[in-house]
Parts: C-alpha cells; sequence; structure tokens
C-alpha cells in the first residue's frame, strides 16, 4: 500500500543529492554579456562569414556557477560567432593583450580568467584586456576553428590599435589552461592557413609580441589533460595527431617571447606541461621565464588564498611584459 510513496521520496533524495543542488545553483544570464553593436564588444567575422559556420549563429549559453554576488563564475558554450569583449583602463600604457580563458576545451571561463583580471591588469597596469569567446571543438570536426579565432582576433585588434590607443607591436596573448593550450598553438602558428582570408585585416600578422602562459595544457601525449585532449582530438588519438597538437613539439626561432606560471601541486594539468614547453623555448634559442610556485593547485586565476606566494604572478607578469617590448619586432 505504501509503494506509491516511493518514487515522490526517490525524486526527493535525489534533488537533494549534492550534483542536483549544484546544477540548481546554476542559471542562465545571457544579459550579462555585452549586446551585439555594443561599443566593448568586437564581432570577429563579418555577418554570415565565420569560417567553416553554415546557417544561422547559434544562441550561446551564458551560466552562473556562483552563488555570490561579488564572486561571479559564469562560462559560455555554444558559441558559433565568436567576438571579444574590450576592458579599456583610463590611462592606458600602449600595450594590450588578447586574453584566451580556459574551461577545457568544453567550456569558456568569463570571470576567473577574465573580468577578474581587470583591476591587477587594467585599472593598476594599464593594460587593454581584449577577451576572447572562441568556438569550442566539440561536435566539429575542425580542429582548427579556435586557432582561426585567435588569429582573427589578433589580426582585428592590431588593425584598430590606433583607436584603443596601444601600439601594434605592443600586443601579446595570455592563455589560461586550455586557452594557454590555444595561445601556444597561436604563438607557433600564427601564420598557419587555417581559414581563407576575408578581407584586409587577413593580410596583418597574427604574431603575438609576447605570450604569457598560465597553467597552460601544453603536451597531448604523456603528460596531457585528458578531458582537453579527448574533446580536441577525440577519445582515441594516434601518437602522430597527439603529437601534432603537443606545442612542445612546434616551437620556432620567432614563436614570441612567452612567460610561464604553474603550481607545483597542480593535478589538473601537470607542472610537466610548463617544463616541458619552457625547455623547447629554450632549445629554439626564444627569450623565457618560468614561475614555478608550490602551491596553487589549478585555475587559481587572481582570485588567490592570503599567504600563498603564487599571489604575485600578477605583479610579476606586469614588470615581464614592458621589458620584453623592449625587443626588435618581429612581424613576418
Amino acid at each position: 500500500m505504501r509503494r506509491p510513496l516511493l518514487l515522490p521520496l526517490l525524486m526527493l533524495l535525489l534533488l537533494a543529492s549534492p550534483l542536483a543542488l549544484a546544477r540548481a545553483a546554476e542559471r542562465s544570464v545571457p544579459a550579462t554579456e555585452p549586446a551585439a553593436g555594443a561599443p566593448d564588444r568586437i564581432e570577429l567575422w563579418p555577418q554570415g562569414q565565420v569560417p567553416g559556420e553554415t546557417g544561422p549563429a547559434s544562441v550561446p549559453n551564458v551560466i552562473e556557477r556562483s552563488t555570490d554576488p561579488a564572486l561571479p563564475d559564469r562560462y559560455i558554450d555554444n558559441l558559433s560567432a565568436p567576438y571579444l569583449v574590450v576592458y579599456r583602463p583610463a590611462r592606458p600604457n600602449g600595450s594590450a593583450l588578447l586574453v584566451v580563458p580556459g574551461g577545457g576545451y568544453q567550456r569558456i571561463v568569463l570571470d576567473k580568467e577574465g573580468t577578474a583580471l581587470v583591476p591587477a591588469f587594467v585599472e593598476q597596469g594599464g593594460v587593454t584586456l581584449f577577451v576572447l569567446r572562441y568556438r569550442l571543438p566539440a561536435g566539429r570536426s575542425d580542429r582548427q576553428a579556435a586557432l582561426a579565432d585567435a588569429q582573427r582576433a589578433m589580426r582585428v585588434i592590431r588593425a584598430d590599435a590606433a583607436r584603443w590607443q596601444i601600439g601594434p607591436q605592443r600586443i601579446g596573448v595570455m592563455g589560461f589552461s586550455a586557452g594557454g593550450h590555444l595561445a601556444a598553438r597561436l604563438s607557433n602558428g600564427f601564420d598557419a592557413p587555417v581559414y581563407p582570408h576575408r578581407d584586409a585585416i587577413d593580410a596583418l600578422s597574427a604574431r603575438p609580441d609576447v605570450a604569457l602562459l598560465i597553467y597552460p595544457v601544453i603536451d597531448m601525449g604523456s603528460h596531457a589533460h585528458t578531458g582537453s585532449r579527448s574533446r580536441l582530438l577525440g577519445p582515441h588519438p594516434d601518437s602522430t595527431l597527439q603529437q601534432q597538437f603537443s606545442m612542445q613539439e612546434h616551437v620556432r626561432a620567432d614563436t614570441p617571447p612567452t612567460f610561464l606560471v604553474h603550481a607545483q601541486d597542480d593535478t589538473v594539468v601537470s607542472v610537466h606541461n610548463s617544463l616541458v614547453y619552457y625547455h623547447a623555448l629554450l632549445r629554439a634559442g626564444v627569450a623565457t621565464e618560468m614561475h614555478l610556485f608550490p602551491q596553487g593547485g589549478h585555475g587559481f586565476g587572481v582570485r588567490i588564498p592570503p599567504g600563498l606566494t603564487v599571489a604575485q604572478w600578477p605583479e610579476l607578469a606586469l614588470r615581464w611584459i614592458p621589458s620584453r617590448h623592449t625587443e626588435p619586432a618581429r612581424h613576418e
């Protein structure tokens, strides 16, 4: 006689589970992104001309995972029309960074590795930030879509440098986690023919003047972040494909000067990713600086618990960037 009560009871238990509660805390917040045409939003491609895309653009999902309004933690996915969001300093110092947030090639985090950078880099450092919303490989046969977006973003920024009060030879890239992999791909493949040129903008160089890689995914072999690898390369990539997308195998003499940051206790993306890339940069004669910290884990961004030495990295980066901009530009 009591059996009909079992189903409602099971449903209550399911709803009370931590996973269900976590999912319930997530909510769609599309209004938090700048609308198309807003002055702080730059569309990367002419409408209807995104390489490899057909039909109307998809409607992106913007999801908030935080319940604390003071610490937003949004991510975006389902994006087929990539764009940049610009953060401008009151007193620009003439330099800019294309910011490539991470998310394991599954999503793109918008705050921990985006808006949270503004106080240190924009307001205090005077750097203009262009945060990239790029296409993800999920459901795509084209593994180069994200690189095409990164190349185009660098060219779009460079084409309008005067408007943003930045030097066209002072534009770097800063990538986090899987975004660090994409930033490294751009550093080593800035001239790779991954999309058909659309307009005069595409005649400009996509080479970053500097690269900052923060707990980056680099290797697709024994040190790989398995989630990033499987989403980009598929569940069972062969050794040739792994090597093709392992960035330490593609460093070249004109790879831009590179700044690396990693925590030794990172259990998500092994510190060996930064180590193998550092050694590859040295072998190629590329100027590089690496900072390894004992604690910090993964995904710390700039929201770092008090007392950890890894909190120094933004200040170190802001000191390093101008030191590299004194070198002659290489825009082949």
